[in-house]
């Protein structure tokens, strides 16, 4: 068994805006290939770069992890998949919640990692106020009271970014991350996605081993046989190397994101596999939240994605939004295009569909409209939340709740036909509206209920009374009032 050097595997991590996909395009377009598309991420990708380093040229791989604090698991897997983290921290803001957020995460994998000052070529780039931030938070820099290295850097101008590369490098060789080719492929599962042409794809990160055709994924319950390998560029190789993010497509389920995978000979050996370890899918994403729920009423919910960690950044974010009365109940999930299935799904549990970053099929649409099935469409998952917000006030059961007006003694009955009484009465306190309900009581024993249908004073209809003193009024009631009998007038406020 010989090991050998691998590449690193970088985790670029920070707080939302502060320069991590521009200082990953830089990289791309400087040291992988020119033109390669790049732009704002809301799930990880992965990709590789080559970079000179003391005369060599070395492989380096990057994960791109998003800033927003409601990606925080998919940033904690990207820095469990990672060996060295980059903290990207914008010269001119300094330290934020997610930087803080990234911070930790990065403590908890227990990995080495090096701090990018970023937009140092901004006008408010203040590198002695930057460094006072960050110290201010507990990260210790080289040279300032601790050993963790940092180098300032420009996406814009490439400066500091060769000068970056070394320090993952020289930080790398001190980890002494090596790997084993003999070995079958083992790793982690980074992202997974649905396509009507594909089917289930899944882009892994090979930690240890090699990566061959002719042999079978397994991750979790699910399982791929590998008849074909592709770079992160969408490129046919032979083999996947340590270290390398490689695509595998025709998995029989699909794996989440974060699922440690392994290769076994054949399908057989696969099934064995799963049988020995005697994995079942989990209940309810959920579940854990069901306690806390008791007593409240249920708006069940599908959520269909692009991608696996997308789900899971949603329902990080949804179990944030609460209510006093309404929860979510998140009945199904998926990734991929919002299917008949999935609205005849939710039309059986009366529940409503978010999708996220993926489309509907007009069959979906059609039938969700004939059956009353709610879609919300959503982009972007600050309008999701928002959104999912609304929902829940508008679900909300209402609390009733009587509003007293107002106090009168029934003085005299002129007539009465068809549940309707004329009376005339005198109002003691408040004041009387068209429409408002009335009790009826007779010596402190209730008799019923009413309402008002007119009103007069002076002989002329008006819509309310407020003077004390008499007045007529028609009641509609089923109760036989007679005098003597006092009324209290109120409304029902729902709220």
């Amino acid at each position: 068994m010989t090991r050998t050097p691998r590449p690193p595997i970088v985790a670029v991590m920070g707080h939302i805006d502060h320069g991590k996909s521009s200082l990953l395009d830089y990289i791309r377009k400087a040291n992988v290939t020119a033109g390669e598309a790049g732009g704002i991420t809301q799930h990880v990708s992965a990709y590789e770069a080559v970079h000179e380093y003391e005369g060599v040229a070395r492989t380096i791989t990057f994960l791109d992890t998003p800033g927003h604090e409601a990606f925080r698991a998919l940033r904690s897997r990207g820095a469990q998949a990672a060996d060295i983290a980059v903290l990207v921290i914008a010269a001119d803001e300094g330290v934020k919640p997610q930087t803080k957020e990234a911070f930790d995460a990065i403590e908890e994998a227990g990995i080495p990692f090096v701090v990018a000052f970023t937009k140092m070529d901004k006008n408010g780039a203040d590198m002695d106020r930057v460094k006072n931030s960050v110290i201010e938070n507990g990260i210790y820099l080289e040279g300032l009271g601790g050993s963790i290295p940092y180098t300032p850097v420009s996406s814009k101008t490439g400066e500091g970014v060769p000068e970056l590369l070394d320090l993952v490098l020289l930080t790398a060789d001190l980890a002494e991350l090596t790997a084993d080719a003999s070995l079958p492929a083992t790793g982690f599962v980074l992202e997974s996605s649905q396509d009507p042409k594909r089917g289930i794809s899944a882009t892994i990160i090979i930690k240890d081993g090699t990566l061959k055709t002719g042999s079978v994924a397994v991750a979790g319950i699910a399982t791929a046989p590998v008849r074909f390998i592709e770079n992160f560029l969408a490129k046919r190789i032979d083999v996947g190397n340590a270290s390398q993010p490689v695509s595998l497509s025709g998995w029989t389920s699909i794996p989440a994101a974060g699922t440690p995978f392994t290769m076994v000979a054949n399908k057989k050996e696969a099934e064995q596999l799963i049988k020995d370890s005697e994995q079942a899918p989990v209940g309810p994403r959920n579940r854990e939240t069901a306690e806390a729920d008791q007593g409240k009423l249920l708006v069940p919910v599908i959520i269909k994605a692009d991608v696996t960690g997308s789900i899971e950044a949603i329902i990080h974010e949804l179990k944030k939004v609460s209510h006093e009365h309404v929860a979510l109940n998140i009945v199904a999930d998926g990734v991929g295009t919002v299917s008949e299935g999935d609205v005849k799904t939710a039309q059986a549990g009366g529940a409503m569909i978010i999708a996220f970053h993926v489309g509907v099929d007009q069959s979906a649409r059609e039938l969700a409209e004939r059956a009353g099935v709610p879609i919300e469409v959503f982009s972007i998952i600050y309008d999701l939340e928002n959104r999912v917000k609304e929902i829940l006030a508008e679900r909300a059961p209402k609390v009733r709740a009587e509003e007293i007006l107002g106090n009168a003694k029934l003085l005299k009955v002129f007539n009465a036909s068809g549940g309707k009484q004329v009376i005339g009465a005198r109002l003691d306190t408040g004041f009387v509206k068209l429409g408002d309900l009335v009790k009826i009581d007779r010596r402190g024993v209730p008799l019923g209920m009413g309402k008002v249908t007119n009103l007069q004073q002076a002989r002329a209809d008006v819509k309310e009374i407020r003077t004390e003193g008499e007045f007529g009024a028609q009641i509609e009631t089923k109760v036989d009032i007679a005098n003597g009998d006092t009324f209290t007038f109120y409304q029902i406020k729902e709220g």
